[in-house]
């Protein structure tokens, strides 16, 4: 008896409090237009406009991986046509692999250590 009165006074739980919040914004939901009055909303832009990628920079990105045309073409999931045109200033990289070259750009070692990972010696498979 003693036990059940203890759990009667402690605070709700977490669970109870997620619950209870959950069904207060239900309500609001319902019966308003006014959410980002009654609650914190936020909007979160991300800012992925990626760099222009000319013959150098895309043999920087190549070389900051210690990478061949191949390894950096089979990283990127493009052709080595392509990377060998995008360093000899014949198309330019677009879309998701300046993207990915931002990123190796950004932290080289983080890469270099994901390749080194996804490195498979001919012939052990």
């Amino acid at each position: 008896m003693a036990r059940e009165r203890r759990n009667e006074r402690t605070a709700p739980s977490v669970g109870q409090r997620m619950v209870g919040r959950l069904k207060r914004f239900a309500e609001a939901l319902e019966t308003t237009d006014s959410i980002p009055e009654r609650f914190t909303c936020r909007t979160i832009r991300l800012n992925l406009e990626p760099m222009h990628y000319d013959p150098d920079r895309v043999r920087a990105a190549r070389l900051s991986l210690h990478a061949s045309q191949t390894i950096f073409a089979q990283f990127l999931g493009v052709s080595v046509a392509a990377v060998r045109d995008w360093e000899q200033g014949v198309k330019p990289p677009r879309g998701s692999s300046c993207r990915i070259m931002d990123e190796i750009t950004r932290d080289p070692e983080y890469w270099r250590g994901r390749l080194k990972e996804l490195a498979t010696p001919v012939g052990s498979e």
